[in-house]
């Protein structure tokens, strides 16, 4: 073999040799795989509970919200979420999820123990460990350090500061999901981890994909969806 053709093999060998010294990416989600139910929708509950002022212009809102429930669930959420941080600051928003994200972490029967583990285990594996959610950045990350999680990434929703408060600025769910890690350079990962069907376009590029705690129906859907077999957990 001469030198030149040498050469040739070691530059089509280098990306897969690149590649296999690199740390595996894993993707979780956050509802529903490492805490029980929806971190934003709690803390708009407990919004709604410290400020009842807001609870009567939701009733103000109503026929509005029964209008618009129908045609989407999604808009009807967003007049919720509106309200909810109505005159509220960048500032005050920070201070206020943080402080939720405190008492949050002190009940541990909110957290998924199983999936926590999970994620545990791939950090010491040296794998890069990416949570893509679509609970808001402030939160999810305030969450996450108060149970003592670090080296994460964390992909995730957020807000930006309006003329009446805080407002959706990017909501990642979905095709989003897919759209934020490719603009972070990645168009592909090893597993990822979800509960959702709408995390289908997030499982596709995976070597493996992983549906927490799903019934039947929805594993049905996820494979169909898919065109292949996926890995199913019961997590607790």
């Amino acid at each position: 073999m001469s030198d030149a053709q040498a050469t040739a093999v070691s530059s089509d060998l280098l990306p897969a040799a690149v590649d296999a010294a690199l740390p595996r990416v894993v993707l979780f989600d956050f509802d529903g795989v490492l805490i029980h139910g929806d971190a934003f929708q709690l803390f708009m509950r407990a919004r709604y509970r410290r400020s009842p002022w807001r609870l009567l212009l939701v009733a103000l809102c109503l026929p509005l919200w029964l209008l618009l429930w129908p045609l989407s669930r999604r808009l009807s959420g967003l007049v919720l979420v509106r309200i909810a941080l109505l005159g509220v600051s960048e500032r005050r928003y920070r201070v206020a999820a943080t402080d939720f994200a405190a008492r949050l972490a002190r009940h541990s029967r909110q957290f998924c123990r199983d999936g926590l583990q999970a994620l545990r285990r791939h950090q010491s594996a040296g794998d890069r460990v990416i949570v893509v959610t679509g609970c808001e950045e402030m939160l999810v990350s305030g969450i996450l350090q108060q149970l003592g999680l670090t080296g994460l990434e964390v992909l995730a929703s957020q807000l930006r500061p309006g003329w009446s408060g805080m407002q959706w600025g990017w909501h990642n769910v979905g095709t989003r999901k897919v759209r934020q890690l490719a603009r972070h350079g990645l168009d592909r990962w090893h597993i990822a981890y979800t509960d959702s069907l709408q995390d289908v376009p997030m499982l596709k590029p995976a070597a493996q994909a992983v549906l927490v705690n799903g019934t039947p129906t929805c594993c049905k859907k996820v494979e169909k969806a898919l065109g292949r077999a996926i890995t199913r957990v019961e997590w607790w």
